[in-house]
This record gives structure tokens, C-alpha cells and sequence, in this order.
């Protein structure tokens, strides 16, 4: 046989061989780290649920979802082991670089805003404009709103 025609299997079986290695290496790391868990851990779930580890069994898992609220869990539904501070910041919403004493900035504008309610018109006038609106008070001397001219 000509070796230019088993070139395709053999590539195709190591390419093979190199796809199923790396998934084992994958197994075994998410593995060990199911099996480095301790009580009182957070974990997120294959589902995305994050909840506390209370007891470790050989196949289970005892997680407090809130407090007073326990589940057991496949030790192979749990997706990542979280550190205390990353689990604090996403369940409790803790974030150690925001507890900064410094000013609070506001929601909305408001307290931009001067104190006294004067209100700023933000359009040019021109003559015309403060003509004609002398004009129009002129004409709704005497007059409330939707009342017409009877004659």
C-alpha cells in the first residue's frame, strides 16, 4: 500500500485521540473539584443556582439554597466551586472595591439642578419671538382658556 493513502486515517486518529484526551482532562479537573469541596463552600449548579454546601455524602450533596432551605443535589450537578468572595458578591450583591467613603452620585439629576425652581428657557429669542408673543397677550386679555369671540 502506498503510504500517501493511510496519511487521512492516521491524522483522523490522532485528531481523535487528541479530542478524547482533552475531554478526560476536563473530567478529571471538574472531578477534583467536586471532590475539594467543604461544608459551607458556595457552588453554582449546572442550572445556575448558587447555594451553600452542608454536607458532603459520596454521590449527594446537602446545599442550603436560602437559609432554613436545604436540597440534595447529584455531586455531578454541581458546575463551579465559588470562593467566598466571588459567591458574597454575586448571592449578597458585596462588592469590596464600591465601599468607598466618597461622594454618592444620585440616580437622576435632580440635585444638579439649582435649588430654587427657576426655570431656565434654553431657546433664542428673537425680536419677532417677543413681538409676537406681546401680540398674543394682547388678545387673551379678559379671556379663560376656550373661550371664544361672541359677538
Amino acid at each position: 500500500m502506498n503510504p500517501v493513502t493511510l496519511l487521512p486515517f492516521i491524522v483522523l486518529i490522532g485528531a481523535m485521540f487528541l479530542m478524547t484526551r482533552s475531554a478526560k482532562k476536563k473530567q478529571a479537573a471538574a472531578a477534583a473539584m467536586r471532590n475539594d469541596m467543604q461544608p459551607g463552600t458556595g457552588v453554582r449548579t449546572i442550572g445556575g443556582m448558587y447555594a451553600t454546601v452542608k454536607e458532603l455524602h459520596d454521590d449527594t450533596v446537602l446545599l442550603e439554597v436560602a437559609p432554613g432551605v436545604h436540597a440534595v443535589y447529584a455531586k455531578n450537578a454541581i458546575g463551579a466551586v465559588l470562593d467566598d468572595a466571588e459567591y458574597n458578591r454575586i448571592v449578597h450583591g458585596d462588592d469590596p472595591e464600591l465601599d468607598v467613603d466618597g461622594a454618592v452620585v444620585p440616580d437622576d439629576a435632580s440635585s444638579l439642578t439649582e435649588a430654587d425652581d427657576a426655570k431656565t428657557d434654553l431657546v433664542k429669542k428673537t425680536d419677532s419671538d417677543d413681538d409676537a408673543d406681546a401680540a398674543d397677550d394682547k388678545k387673551s386679555d379678559g379671556k379663560a382658556d376656550g373661550e371664544a369671540d361672541a359677538k
